[in-house]
């Protein structure tokens, strides 16, 4: 009966079995541990027929983690819905990433662990994942500073002195890398720490990063104290070339 039921199941069907028993085993046991043997017992199939469908142990692992970055990534977007404000996008994103890495601890552990530390190869496809999420961040941040400018433009007209929230390229680029490596951290910690949801770790990283954030499209920039200028690399003419300064401001988790 179950050779009959073998034949009968569609390829891609099939296939898709596979890469679950080989998410769950390269997941849970490390790329180098698992075996061919195993992976072929839990999806309930022949070693040979796992050859003939994914040719070898490396072509194997790399579908695995082109499928389970395609769905993290396309999980991150679809949660972030365009019409919300910067902020709530942010979070919504988050959310979702938060609340796939949690469903799929497996899958995120063969991105995250196994992907970066077995070969060039395995980590280049990781860093393909991880170059689309950034840009995405990116592009959130830059949406928020575009909808900041508005209500500093209104503050001006009602008497106030806001600063344009105009941010250079690489201080954008940094700031998307810098959520993003926080984001991916806090994944590792949430799915290790039992009683945390994904709610809880967006709010986290949302009270951690964009309560800042928030200051700095207002125009009210942390800077270190008086005398611990920061090292820009131009001197210390970039304070008087638009740049507003509050020596000391931090902000407070919201």
């Amino acid at each position: 009966m179950g050779a009959v039921k073998s034949k009968r199941m569609p390829r891609a069907v099939r296939e898709q079995q596979m890469l679950d028993a080989a998410v769950q085993t390269f997941g849970q046991r490390g790329y180098m541990a698992a075996s061919m043997d195993e992976i072929a017992e839990l999806a309930g199939v022949s070693k040979p027929l796992v050859y003939l469908y994914l040719n070898s142990k490396e072509d194997l692992f790399i579908a695995c983690i082109r499928r389970e970055a395609k769905a993290l990534v396309e999980a991150v977007r679809a949660g972030a819905r365009p019409v919300l404000p910067a902020d709530r996008q942010l979070w919504a994103g988050l959310t979702a990433f938060f609340t796939h890495t949690a469903r799929h601890p497996d899958g995120w552990a063969v991105l995250h662990l196994q992907a970066r530390t077995h070969g060039e190869v395995f980590a280049a496809e990781v860093a393909a994942m991880r170059a689309d999420i950034v840009t995405f961040v990116t592009e959130l941040i830059l949406a928020a500073a575009r909808e900041a400018l508005p209500q500093a433009l209104g503050c001006a007209r009602a008497g106030g002195t806001p600063t344009d929230p105009h941010l250079p390229g690489g201080e954008v680029a940094g700031l998307a890398e810098a959520l993003v490596g926080a984001a991916e951290a806090l994944a590792d910690w949430a799915n290790s720490t039992p009683g945390v949801t994904a709610r809880q770790a967006s709010a986290t990283l949302m009270n951690f990063a964009w309560a800042g954030l928030g200051d700095l499209m207002a125009g009210r920039p942390w800077s270190p104290p008086d005398g611990e200028g920061l090292d820009t690399g131009s001197g210390a003419e970039d304070a008087g070339a638009g740049a507003v300064v509050h020596a000391g401001r931090t902000s407070p988790v919201r």
